[in-house]
């Protein structure tokens, strides 16, 4: 049995049940009462990890009731493993048909889910996804459009949504997790994993890195919000944290072991959403930065990199703002005074001039949240006042320092600030600020916001960065 590390501020703690499961353990198919209220349970009947998995593709479709596959990959998934897999389908007598994008830096939009609809074979009733990210997204959606089965073929350990059961989409240039279905299976060849590019092993230590501020903010929110929020999913993402950070060395070794465990890690990050049916528990502020970079390189061609990098960057970003937020002391009048004098028309001019096109479907989409409201603030910051010790409290338990997350980072090679990709300083401040209108999730930027001293901090944030303006 595994016992919660986070004791100050959390209900029914004690005996946690998820996290002394192995991963297989966690596909129990009845599923697990919760003393959150819940039944945890996922539609994943199979993981198949080990050195090989790829000759178990043609079992793995039968068992799950599949009869024709459609396979998609990209070139690069391709040549790593989808030819491969071709060939064992047909030496198994599995009829398939194939789609490999044609581009090599294939984006999860709305546009590459029209291609795959358009050349899905109907005939097929299970689409076998052989990629990580990317691919995986967009092969669990089309899924669920097209109401089949869906396999994920892993080939790179690279961001944590390969059995969740959203897909994290570009739609109408707005970065959304969109329900999706859940693969029956994961096929995860550790001969194939292995030799995945060590940019993208890096990309998924980012992505586990990031959940130290997920849960912090999950926590927060919680105090805040009243946001549905379970002890025991969040201590099962801590011991996926913890699994991935004391194997970093053997990690930047390029270790095979280290690979499972962080791949390993990533599934139960998934795991944890599914649990949840929400994404919280995996995704806080530090994904909203990569969120507002990519949908400004698809707007305007400013400089992106892997999901799981700009994570990565972004868990260090949210740290250096949450030192700040721990030292602050909440004043009531200030806070009143900041949101009474808060103009929302020139806010979503500003939204609009920044994301473009996007911008405009956050405006509307505040339309119908109403974040911005002056009652719903009034009654958030009463909870903050009153619980301020132990929102401090959280960030010291939750948080590690920004010099051990810069350290874990440069361990293993990754970058850690946005000049190392591309971009500076003030994108990064201007990403802060619009992170709050991604979509309605409380997070850093809204509580400062509600605390009255958004703009204050944001003016302050690494003045001390050489910067590319």
């Amino acid at each position: 049995m595994v016992r919660s590390t986070a004791e100050e501020g959390e209900e029914n703690v004690g005996i946690v049940e998820l996290a002394s499961q192995n991963i297989h353990g966690l596909l129990n198919a009845e599923g697990f009462a919760c003393p959150c209220g819940k039944i945890h349970r996922t539609e994943v009947r199979e993981l198949v990890i080990k050195p090989g998995a790829l000759q178990e593709i043609p079992r793995v479709v039968r068992s799950a009731g599949g009869s024709r596959v459609f396979l998609l990959a990209d070139p690069n998934t391709y040549s790593a493993a989808a030819r491969r897999v071709a060939v064992l389908l047909e030496a198994a007598g599995v009829p398939h048909s194939s789609f490999i994008f044609q581009e090599e830096h294939v984006q999860a939009t709305d546009g590459a889910l029209a291609q795959v609809l358009e050349h899905f074979t109907p005939e097929s009733d299970l689409i076998l996804g052989v990629g990580s990210g990317t691919i995986n997204d967009i092969g669990k959606l089309a899924a669920k459009v097209l109401g089949v089965g869906y396999i994920c073929a892993a080939t790179a350990p690279s961001m944590d949504g390969f059995i969740s059961s959203t897909s994290s989409m570009v739609m109408r240039g707005i970065k959304e997790s969109v329900p999706s279905v859940t693969p029956h299976a994961l096929i995860a060849d550790l001969d194939v994993l292995a030799q995945a590019p060590k940019r993208l092993l890096q990309a998924g230590f980012g992505d586990i890195l990031a959940k130290y501020v997920s849960i912090l903010e999950w926590r927060i929110s919680h105090l805040v919000t009243g946001e549905y929020y379970c002890p025991e999913i969040a201590e099962l993402v801590r011991l996926a944290v913890r699994s991935s950070v004391s194997q970093v060395e053997q990690l930047a070794k390029g270790d095979r072991e280290a690979v499972k465990i962080l791949l390993e890690s990533l599934l139960l990050s998934g795991l944890a959403m599914s649990f949840a049916g929400v994404t919280r528990p995996a995704s806080g502020v530090e994904h909203y930065f990569s969120h507002v970079w990519e949908m400004r390189h698809l707007e305007f061609g400013t400089p992106q990199d892997f999901h799981g990098l700009q994570c990565g960057i972004g868990t260090v970003l949210a740290a250096e703002i949450y030192e700040i937020i721990k030292g602050l002391t909440p004043d009531e009048e200030r806070a009143l005074n900041y949101v009474e004098g808060f103009d929302l028309e020139v806010w979503h001019a500003f939204v609009r001039c920044f994301l473009g096109k996007s911008g405009e479907r956050l405006v509307e989409l505040e339309e119908k949240e109403q974040k911005y409201s002056r009652e719903g603030h009034k009654r958030r910051l009463k909870r903050i006042t009153a619980h301020w010790d132990q929102i401090r409290s959280i960030i010291a338990q939750e948080l590690p320092t920004v010099d051990v997350l810069r350290g874990y980072l440069e361990t293993i090679g990754a970058p850690v600030s946005p000049r190392e990709i591309g971009l500076d300083y003030r994108q990064a401040r201007r990403a802060f600020l619009v992170s709050k209108d991604i979509r309605n999730k409380y997070n850093a930027s809204m509580l400062l916001w509600d605390l009255g001293l958004l703009d204050e901090v944001v003016k302050s944030l690494w003045r001390g960065k050489r910067e590319r303006e």
